[in-house]
């Protein structure tokens, strides 16, 4: 969980997927839950939510992640959004922090090997 002395420091996926699973444990009774029958519906949420995000831009054009823009922190709001339901798929299949660094490592080398 984030503490004052974890919230200068980077927010981890093992951080977030903790987050997670206490929400998804504190409304197990109303939410569908985690399963991979349900990773494809938390998948069509988290596209919904990027949708939002992208209507937020297309509303107030690009300048809106500026750090003076007053619709920055809707922006932000519906990212986190995204991350929420993007962590419950990582819970949803299974997959952890440590495979999701080992692929995303992998991908970065190749995609930098790539032109």
């Amino acid at each position: 969980m984030i503490t004052e002395d974890t919230a200068l420091n980077d927010f981890t996926i093992n951080e977030m997927l903790d987050m997670q699973r206490a929400l998804q444990e504190k409304y197990k009774d109303k939410w569908e839950g985690i399963s991979p029958v349900v990773g494809k519906n938390k998948l069509l949420w988290m596209t919904g939510e990027i949708g939002e995000v992208i209507d937020i831009i297309k509303k107030h054009g690009d300048h809106c992640a500026d750090s003076d823009n007053p619709q920055r922190e809707q922006l932000i709001e519906e990212l986190a959004d995204v991350l929420m339901y993007y962590n419950d798929v990582l819970l949803c299949y299974g997959i952890t922090a440590e495979e999701l660094k080992n692929t995303y490592t992998e991908k970065f080398h190749k995609n930098m090997e790539r032109w």
